[in-house]
């Protein structure tokens, strides 16, 4: 006993932290006299009650510590272990319960080292309210100190509530060393587990996400216990949230079943919990997930099609929509309101959630099914789980209608069943049902929804929708993340609208623009991503401020190369691809070797763009020598490779030699495009070269290119420059019919377009014409007009493209062959 106190008082030297210095005891001593007198002019007799005294004692340490005033705390500690008389552990119980409930760990050193000094023995409760503290503040390796001297001693043993709680404090620190250190104890002194103890590891398990761990306590869990309800709730959550929905829908059916066998009677979780000592055999019910009948992966596979009308009624295992299956689980209506339903219906809306996060809309609404026919009445968490599987697979629309399904049952719904929704709106450029729905949000903690939005606003060049949500966001004080930035600079970055070129008043607006987000980046700590400089680095390269566009390259490679990561080479092809654009050739070569030097490797797009800046000088060696390189280093020639060199060879008029090119491409497999094609038609256009360009219209319409507004400009312009209008009106009407349609010839759409459009007699037909191109349809908008345009001047439509003599004449032509 002497022995096991002296190891006690190590124990308690070890963590005893903030000692009181022995000449505080000596300034101190003149207090001591006051506060007795002052308990003795409370009617308290200090000699002769000493258990009132030591009551009254704790009670003021336990009031100076709650008002934080710990040196007060300290020098009654002193006082109350400086008493004459005997102490006992009730005399601190009070003190320990305090420390415990705040938790105040270091106190209970103090407190502990003090009855160590007095020689008070530790009791069960003391011992329980000191492991207590510790754990809750976090000292696990003094908990556990603690515990294995307790084990180790003959005079007092830790019972298994000790060892749960040292697992509940192991769990919220996640600490699997602690974790195993306690098992091992408890297998050494045969402790056993009870259902708790199961609880606490399964805690542990989900917090290092390991799914082996979770299965494992299900296999030693089943060896002692029967599982009852509350037990399969736990192990339904942990696997939930570890994404073995196979294993959750399993253990949820085995939960309907136990408890519909046992309504009428009480739950097993509430009788009493003993535990069973390790390494003994005890008739138990090993829960067998393999039963007759379908099999597990056949109704976790199973898709599920609702039908029309009521949302609970679908078709499953082939009955029609409101059919009632003759066998089906049911529950006793006087059982329904029972505790149990509210645990079966948390598991249901766990495993719904998981089926949300898993994207198996098939299973969630067999689930939902399910509650339906067991009488659960879903809630808006359940519902929650159910859009978010539902929109992930099958869109917005259905998510939508189940909100109105939720307003009819007076359900409202979670800002994140809303964000959901909004976010599968958003995706299908339905701006105003997403935006409508964002209003509806009363808070929200991450900005997905709302980048979500902006995308969709970045997509269909409304920027003023986007101004919008960002003060809905800046309201609801939704802190931006930096996917939110990569879509600012995308949305306003740019100043002008498309077809426009930068001039000097855009410029310094784009200026600003980009300062202000780069400003508000900083407010929020964000830097910058790969994506939001590669945005802005368009957004300088449109407005052609090529100067401000190298500038922020070289700050891009300063800050990525102190982050240690590497800047890429799409970047630098964007920075490539606005230099040869704005025809800065010698800043473009600079910038290509900087590349190489750097140890960056260019890919396809690099040598593309080095090529087409060959173009741009004309020069045909240096693009050989480029497409030589190219080569070599594994990337073959593509469509644009092969456009730069049509563009080359036609800057010496050699016709020839472009129109071999496209043979060549061609014959390497390479499927031409109307690019190419137009680069040809216009340098005809320019040299009056008619020849040129009727051979490539009837090359397009053979390999099956459509032309576009670029085409039919140019031949119109080459026609009436040489003075031949009614070929050109022939011509651009033939190209205009074959915009509307691939196969070159009338169908119902081109019919329906020419008496809706074309040869409508209605004022507003120009202006329901130039709607496509807020549709981003601008082809379709230039081919109506130029037809309609046609037709007012007095030129009958062609009722088919190879019937207008123009048409026959380049097919007869084409046939023989192109001749210079």
């Amino acid at each position: 006993m002497h022995r096991a106190r002296l190891r006690l008082g190590s124990i308690a030297d070890s963590l005893y932290r903030f000692r009181p210095h022995e000449h505080g005891r000596k300034q101190d001593a003149n207090k001591m006299v006051f506060r007795r007198a002052l308990l003795i002019s409370q009617g308290i007799e200090y000699l002769g009650n000493e258990a009132e005294s030591t009551k009254f004692m704790q009670r003021q340490i336990v009031d100076a510590l709650r008002v934080g005033d710990r040196s007060s705390a300290s020098n009654l500690l002193m006082e109350l272990g400086q008493e004459k008389h005997s102490l006992t552990a009730d005399n601190f119980v009070g003190i320990l319960s305090y420390c415990a409930r705040s938790p105040d760990p270091l106190f209970v050193m103090e407190t502990w080292k003090i009855m160590e000094e007095r020689g008070v023995f530790l009791d069960n409760t003391c011992t329980l309210l000191m492991i207590k503290a510790l754990c809750k503040g976090g000292y696990l390796d003094e908990a556990f100190g603690l515990i294995s001297f307790l084990a180790e001693s003959r005079v007092m043993f830790p019972v298994l509530p000790v060892y749960n709680l040292f697992l509940r404090a192991c769990g919220k620190r996640q600490s699997t060393v602690h974790v195993s250190q306690c098992l091992d104890m408890m297998d050494r002194r045969m402790v056993g587990k009870n259902e708790a103890t199961y609880s606490e590891l399964l805690k542990v398990a989900v917090g290092q996400k390991n799914l082996s761990s979770v299965h494992e306590i299900w296999t030693d869990f089943v060896k002692n216990y029967s599982p009852s309800v509350l037990s399969l709730r736990k192990f339904i959550w942990s696997y939930t949230r570890l994404g073995d929905l196979k294993s959750a829908y399993t253990a949820l059916q085995k939960m309907v079943t136990l408890v519909i066998g046992a309504a009428g009677q009480k739950l097993s979780s509430l009788e009493l919990d003993i535990p069973v000592p390790l390494r003994t055999e005890f008739y138990h019910d090993n829960f067998n997930f393999e039963e007759n009948g379908p099999s597990t992966d056949e109704l976790y596979c199973k898709k599920v099609v609702p039908c029309e009308g009521d949302i609970w009624q679908f078709s499953v295992n082939g009955m029609k929509c409101g059919e009632v299956e003759s066998g089906r689980l049911t529950l006793p209506s006087n059982y329904r309101s029972n505790f149990v339903m509210k645990v079966l219906r948390w598991s249901f809306n766990d495993v719904i959630c998981a089926c949300a996060r898993t994207r198996n809309c098939g299973l969630a609404e067999q689930l939902m099914q399910q509650m339906h026919e067991l009488g659960l009445q879903p809630s808006s968490h359940t519902f929650d789980g159910f859009v978010r599987s539902v929109v992930s697979e099958r869109g917005f629309s259905d998510g939508i209608k189940i909100l109105k399904i939720m307003q009819q049952r007076k359900l409202k719904p979670y800002d994140s069943t809303l964000a959901a929704v909004s976010i599968s709106c958003s995706k299908a450029l339905e701006l105003d049902l997403a935006e409508a729905l964002l209003e509806q949000i009363s808070a929200c903690v991450y900005p997905h929804p709302f980048n979500a939005f902006l995308s969709a606003c970045d997509m269909m060049d409304q920027p003023e929708r986007a101004m919008r949500m960002l003060a809905k966001m800046k309201q609801m004080e939704v802190l931006p993340d930096v996917k939110t930035y990569e879509l600012l600079y995308s949305l306003f970055g740019n100043v002008n609208a498309p077809y426009e070129e930068g001039n000097r008043l855009s410029q310094v607006d784009a200026a600003k623009r980009i300062r202000m987000i780069e400003m508000d980046m900083e407010k929020h700590g964000i830097q910058h991503s790969h994506f939001s400089m590669m945005n802005l680095l368009k957004a300088l390269g449109a407005e052609g401020m090529t100067k401000e566009l190298l500038q922020y390259l070289n700050v891009a490679e300063n800050l990525f190369y102190y982050n240690n990561t590497c800047l890429g080479t799409p970047i630098y092809n964007t920075a490539l691809h606005f230099l040869v654009e704005s025809k800065e050739i010698h800043m473009a070569t600079e910038l290509f070797n900087n590349m190489k030097h750097s140890g960056l490797f260019p890919d396809a797009a690099t040598f593309e763009m080095m090529i087409d800046c060959c173009s741009v000088i004309g020069c045909l060696k240096s693009a050989f020598a480029l497409l030589s390189l190219m080569i070599r280093s594994g990337f073959c020639p593509q469509i644009l490779t092969y456009t730069s060199l049509v563009k080359i060879v036609l800057g010496f008029e050699r016709f020839d030699d472009a129109l071999n090119l496209l043979d060549q491409a061609s014959s390497e497999g390479i499927e031409l495009d109307v690019v190419i094609m137009n680069t040809i038609v216009q340098k005809a256009c320019e040299k009056g070269r008619i020849d040129v360009i009727e051979f490539v219209v009837e090359k397009m319409k053979r390999e099956k290119i459509q032309p576009d507004p670029s085409t039919c400009h140019s031949v119109f312009s080459a026609y009436v420059s040489l003075g031949y209008h009614s070929t050109a009106m022939e011509a651009l009407q033939v190209l205009s019919m074959r915009m509307l349609c691939k196969e070159h010839d009338t169908s119902p759409v081109v019919t329906e377009y020419v008496e809706d459009f074309v040869l409508a007699e209605d004022s507003e037909a120009e202006s329901r014409i130039l709607e496509f191109f807020k549709c981003s349809e601008e082809s379709l908008s230039f081919a109506l007009l130029n037809l309609r345009w046609s037709a007012m001047l007095g030129y009958s439509l062609c009722s088919s493209t190879n019937q207008s003599p123009w048409a026959m004449r380049l097919a007869s032509s084409y046939d023989d062959g192109y001749t210079a």
